[in-house]
């Protein structure tokens, strides 16, 4: 099959607009400032990390067995909703309380959305005859996603410097995510895959199980989904400490004032470039892994970016120590290449060792042990950088990724 065929198929550039409206999160560049701002620390910042990621663990499972019996599309419908009153909550709030509440919320979404998306373009793709391409086809749909989030980069630099305050932002993430409630509603009835039966508990408990059961049996299974899981919880646990260092690592290389701005107004600029630059260069990247999927074996790929990442963070520690600025933000930079270019792989990797039935709860399963992890391991990261030192922690990360690589996840992976 022709790929630029492919590309052209209605229903693919519907799922394409649909990862580009959900990654218009303006607030991104700016979370964690914000929030430092509120006067919360980094193990604060860690618990409503660990909050959120709670909550998608918790329902991560009870959804993908919801959107077998009540269809996937409607369960993306709740999900932005969800959505939605999380920003909104992020909005209005100024004490713990509902701060941490607007995190349960987006949990919930995330719970709602993850695997659930994934499965659906897995299913068209079988029905048009597409399914080989699998990896292709994910590849461009994330680019274009990583296309939404560059985008909105860059747009938020206009709002946080003209709107009242950095707060307004929220609100204004909810504009896009409106769009692709009805972007999805829009999507034909048959990739809802409705089973139009009405579970009770123990039904949902039930099959539940079964499919965690078939899925644990499959030990190259395992190890694929716990590869990812913790390669992407890692990241996303500290992917935006590059706010702090960057504000930092500015201040004492004497970077605080940019032509007439202030110094806070400048780090703003700052922060909405680098995050613009680092989704725009992940979007070719991701866009182009099938060329190196095509040549070299997927599974060697994905077992070798792992130690990438690994390295990486040693690297990280190393440029921290030292207050060197453009070799961290370029390490942070290539970080965030490697989280983006792999996604697709591993769609391709594991698509090789699940059944069609799985999809959604291995997806599922995926994102909950990443859920899962995060719970754990972002309010420790902050408790470690704000007790010892962000350098004590990448080093950590890095030789711990390195060794659970070479030692459980890499071996039989390449063969």
């Amino acid at each position: 099959m022709d790929r630029a065929t492919i590309l052209k198929d209605r229903q693919i550039k519907k799922f394409r607009l649909y990862g580009f409206f959900k990654n218009s999160r303006f607030f991104e560049p700016y979370l964690l400032i914000y929030l430092n701002a509120l006067g919360y620390n980094l193990f604060q910042i860690g618990v409503f990390i660990s909050i959120r990621a709670a909550f998608t663990y918790l329902f991560e499972v009870p959804s993908a067995v919801l959107a077998d019996f009540y269809g996937k599309k409607n369960e993306l419908l709740v999900c932005f909703g969800f959505y939605i009153v999380s920003f909104v909550l992020l909005f209005f709030g100024t004490n713990f309380a509902i701060v941490a509440l607007g995190m349960v919320f987006y949990g919930l979404g995330e719970a709602f959305r993850s695997g659930t998306h994934k499965a659906m373009i897995l299913s068209y793709l079988e029905r048009m005859g597409w399914y080989d391409q699998r990896g292709f086809v994910y590849g461009k749909t994330r680019s274009t996603s990583l296309l939404g989030s560059s985008l909105s980069a860059f747009l938020s630099i206009l709002f946080v410097l003209q709107l009242p305050a950095m707060k307004w932002i929220f609100l204004l993430s909810v504009v896009p995510y409106l769009a692709d409630f009805l972007l999805i509603a829009s999507y034909p009835d048959y990739l809802n895959e409705s089973s139009g039966l009405r579970p009770r508990f123990k039904d949902l408990w039930s099959f539940g199980m079964d499919q965690l059961k078939s899925v644990a049996k499959n030990i190259s299974l395992v190890k694929i989904v716990f590869s990812e899981a913790s390669y992407a919880g890692i990241f996303k646990s500290i992917k935006d400490y590059v706010q702090p260092i960057l504000s930092l690592l500015v201040i004492s290389a004497g970077l605080g004032s940019l032509a007439s701005f202030d110094g806070e107004q400048s780090l703003k600029i700052y922060l909405g470039i680098i995050y613009g630059l680092f989704y725009i260069m992940s979007s070719i990247v991701t866009k182009n892994i099938f060329r190196a999927m095509d040549r070299f074996k997927a599974v060697n790929v994905f077992n070798h970016m792992y130690n990438l990442m690994g390295l990486l963070f040693v690297l990280l520690s190393v440029f921290i120590s030292r207050s060197w600025l453009v070799p961290t933000i370029t390490v942070y930079f290539l970080l965030y290449l490697a989280l983006d270019a792999r996604r697709p792989v591993f769609l391709d990797v594991v698509s090789d060792h699940m059944r069609k039935e799985q999809r959604v709860t291995v997806l599922s399963v995926e994102s909950q042990l990443r859920a899962m992890l995060m719970v754990v391991m972002a309010p420790l990261f902050g408790f470690i950088a704000d007790t010892w030192s962000l350098s004590l922690l990448f080093v950590g990360i890095g030789i711990s990724m390195l060794l659970v690589n070479l030692l459980a996840l890499g071996r039989g992976k390449t063969q």
